[in-house]
C-alpha cells in the first residue's frame, strides 16, 4: 500500500508545478503498487502539462480502468482526447458524463463543442439544446448552440443563440474575477460575435456580417485574426466589382484595407 507520506509528497510536487518530480515519484509509487489510480491521475496531469499528450492519455485511461466510477478521471481523459484532436472520442466521454449526471449542463456543453469540432454539428446542436434547457442563462451553452446551428445552416436559430450568448457574457467577466476567468470570458465573447457574424452571413445580411468581421479583424490577433479576415474576404468577393476582387486577391493589401475600414459591401 502506498504510504500517506509518499502520496503527500507526490501531491505537493504537483501543486508546486514540479512535473518532472511528479513523474519520478509516481513511477516509484506505481512500481510498488501498480494499481494506484490516483498516482496514474497525477502522472497524466503532469504529462499533459509537459505536452506529452499520448503518454498522458495512457495514464488517464489506466486511472479510468482502475476506477471507472471516478468522474474526475473520466473528465481528465475527455480533456486529453480533446487536446489530441480526437474530438469524437472526447464527445463520447463527455456524453457519458452527461448521461450519468443529467442535471449538470457543463457536460452537455463540452459534448456539444466536441461534436461540432468532430464535424457532427447536428449532434452538437442537440447536446447544446439539452444544456440550454437545463440552464438558459449559461452563456457557453448558448454559444455552443449558436456554433452548432451555424454549421447545420439554421441561421435564425443561430442568430437567437448568438445574441443570447453576447447578452450573457459581459456578466461572466466581472472586474473582480481572476485574470484567467476574464480572459476566458473575452475569448467566449469573441467566439459569440463570430457566430453572430456567421449567422448574419447565412441570412444574407451581408452588410452587418461584414461590419462584424471587419471589427473583429481589428481586435483579434494571430490565427483568430487570420480566420475572420478570410471570412471577410470571401464575403467581400461575393459582392465586389472587378477592382474589389483584384484587391481581395492580394492578401496583405486586403487585410490592411479591411482593418483601416476602407472596405464595405
Amino acid at each position: 500500500m502506498t504510504s500517506p507520506s509518499a502520496f503527500a509528497e507526490l501531491s505537493a510536487a504537483y501543486q508546486r508545478g514540479d512535473h518532472h518530480d511528479v513523474l519520478r515519484r509516481s513511477a516509484e509509487i506505481l512500481a510498488e503498487r501498480p494499481g494506484d489510480d490516483a498516482a496514474h491521475e497525477l502522472r497524466a496531469r503532469s504529462l499533459l502539462a509537459l505536452n506529452r499528450v499520448e503518454e498522458a492519455e495512457r495514464e488517464a485511461a489506466a486511472a479510468v480502468r482502475l476506477d471507472p466510477e471516478e468522474i474526475r478521471y473520466r473528465e481528465l481523459l475527455a480533456e486529453i482526447l480533446a487536446r489530441r484532436g480526437a474530438h469524437r472520442d472526447a464527445a463520447d466521454e463527455f456524453g457519458r458524463l452527461a448521461r450519468n449526471d443529467p442535471r449538470q449542463a457543463d457536460w452537455d456543453v463540452a459534448e456539444a463543442q466536441e461534436r461540432t469540432a468532430a464535424a457532427q454539428p447536428e449532434l452538437g446542436a442537440e447536446a447544446a439544446r439539452r444544456a440550454v434547457r437545463l440552464d438558459p442563462g449559461n452563456a457557453r451553452a448558448q454559444l455552443a448552440l449558436a456554433r452548432g446551428l451555424v454549421r447545420t445552416g439554421d441561421a435564425r436559430g443561430a442568430l437567437v443563440a448568438a445574441r443570447a450568448a453576447i447578452a450573457l457574457l459581459p456578466g461572466d467577466s466581472a472586474s473582480g474575477e481572476a485574470t484567467e476567468a476574464r480572459e476566458a470570458a473575452a475569448r467566449h465573447l469573441a467566439e459569440a460575435r463570430e457566430a453572430l457574424a456567421d449567422a448574419l452571413w447565412l441570412t444574407d445580411d451581408a452588410r452587418a456580417a461584414f461590419r462584424e468581421f471587419r471589427a473583429m479583424a481589428s481586435e483579434l490577433v494571430g490565427v483568430d485574426r487570420a480566420r475572420v479576415t478570410d471570412k471577410a474576404r470571401r464575403l467581400y468577393v461575393q459582392h465586389a466589382g472587378g477592382v474589389g476582387r483584384l484587391v481581395a486577391r492580394i492578401g496583405p493589401l486586403f487585410a490592411f484595407a479591411l482593418r483601416r475600414g476602407w472596405l464595405t459591401v
